[in-house]
């Protein structure tokens, strides 16, 4: 795989500061496949300092000048787009079409949003005898995970953009040749120098540098809640911003009206998506007492239907297999059964896990209550409504969730009644356009249209 061997910094390719680097593995056949720079707190400051030059300028550009930057920068990852597939692939595992649709095309209308809400935005307004200005914060530091490479750094580079901020970016190590590739395509757009920068490196090391750097004025963070926590308190003891999208444990509750078989089916794919590795997906499903033998049925005969290797890609790492594998194990000892999947890997080689269904979970079993982050789902049985809203609920997460009925309306009320950030109503599509983030642990802040831009916003008003 194509790979540089420096930082993106200033607008050009610049050597490392130190010699290690990160070995990139493909975890369907576990070989290396590139090298990137592990980069460290030198490198860090100097993309900062690269940023902060170039803020003034571009937090003065006028919004439709970076509208057009959006729109170039879009037209780049388009024509990108068959070789970020192939890229997400080959360092993340996602299947040739999960990699096009999803990986890829979300990520490409997520830019073309920007590039409109950046011509459209009102960047101040009138209120009595002040006028309200929308400023951009300043310099983002933007640390991204591997489950969605280029959707997570389109969903923060481009609102930041937009903002007239400047930004750092740390991806993740497991899939930094995607963030290279973007990199490529930000700079053929031709923004200006230093608006965007890119550090390859560890979290420890280059993560908690970007963090902690007093040049940057805002943190944007995707990944594990432990992970946040650290962030959060970095970004404290500085009193500088943060929005941190983090761990979910949501939700699929199936009210009894609703077209069960649909339902199930339906819920047992939005796990088996990206082979589980989404903080989004619905990993917890309740169903009534008297549905729920069916219910446990039709879920086995679901995630049977997803092969490894197949419609289901290998987990990212060897780690995240092991960390899998041994929740699983947690389940069958803590006295779930097995209904689907197993913690027995279905190749000798290749980081998979087979698709997983549990089934008699109870909400205080560890596999209940904490993240996997696999093809895993538990099935759990609920009373009454009551019941259902309480089991819901009853997790320091609330990231997402569906709930299924027979009619809209009837849905739309118990989603009411769920502490969380975003739930589907029988299927309904995700929209790009909407705000996606959490309650609870599962975050702080917004994704996403303009609520996902107005995080990268500040407030100043003048009084006449």
């Amino acid at each position: 795989m194509k790979a540089h061997d420096g930082m993106y910094i200033g607008g050009r390719w610049l050597p490392a500061a130190g010699p290690d680097t990160i070995a990139v593995v493909n975890p369907a056949d576990e070989q290396v496949i590139a090298h990137v720079p592990a980069g460290t707190a030198e490198d860090v400051d100097a993309a900062v300092r690269a940023a902060r030059e170039a803020f003034p300028a571009w937090a003065a550009t006028p919004p439709a000048e970076r509208a057009a930057y959006l729109e170039a920068l879009r037209d780049e990852l388009t024509r990108r787009a068959d070789e970020m597939a192939g890229t997400v692939t080959a360092e993340l595992g996602a299947p040739p079409v999960l990699a096009q649709r999803v990986h890829v095309g979300l990520p490409l209308r997520v830019a073309g949003s920007y590039a409109e809400l950046a011509a459209s935005y009102s960047f101040e307004e009138r209120i009595n005898n002040s006028t309200v200005l929308l400023e951009p914060v300043g310099v983002v530091g933007a640390i991204t995970p591997w489950n969605y490479p280029l959707h997570q750094i389109v969903a923060k580079v481009a609102p930041a953009l937009a903002a007239g901020c400047t930004i750092v970016l740390k991806p993740a190590e497991d899939t930094p040749l995607t963030a290279q590739l973007f990199a490529d395509a930000v700079h053929d757009a031709g923004l200006p120098a230093g608006v965007f920068n890119l550090v390859t490196g560890l979290g420890p090391v280059a993560g908690q540098a970007l963090a902690a750097h007093e040049g940057v004025d805002l943190v944007s963070f995707t990944g594990s809640t432990a992970v946040g926590r650290q962030i959060g308190a970095t970004a404290g003891a500085a009193i500088k911003r943060v929005a941190l999208e983090l761990g979910g444990k949501s939700a699929n509750v199936i009210l009894p009206s609703a077209d069960l078989a649909r339902a199930v089916s339906h819920g047992i794919a939005n796990v088996m998506s990206n082979s589980g590795q989404t903080c989004s997906a619905w990993t917890r499903m309740l169903v009534h007492k008297d549905q729920y033998d069916e219910a446990v049925a039709l879920a086995a005969a679901a995630a049977d239907r997803f092969i490894p290797g197949e419609q289901v890609g290998p987990l990212v790492n060897a780690k995240q297999q092991q960390r899998v594998r041994a929740y699983i194990e947690t389940g069958v000892a803590e006295g779930a059964r097995l209904v689907a999947g197993g913690p027995d890997a279905p190749f000798e080689t290749g980081y998979y896990v087979s698709p997983t269904v549990f089934a008699d979970v109870t909400p205080d079993m560890t596999i209940a209550q904490e993240e996997i982050f696999g093809p895993v789902v538990c099935l759990l049985k609920y009373e009454d409504e009551q019941d259902a809203v309480e089991i819901a609920n009853g997790t320091v997460y609330g990231l997402a969730g569906a709930v299924w009925a027979g009619e809209d309306a009837e849905a739309a009320a118990f989603a009411r009644r769920i502490d969380t950030g975003q739930i589907d109503i029988n299927g309904g599509r995700f929209n790009h356009l909407a705000p996606f983030g959490g309650y609870k642990q599962s975050g702080v802040g917004r994704e996403l249209g303009p609520h996902g831009l107005a995080e990268y916003l500040q407030t100043k008003s003048l009084q006449f």
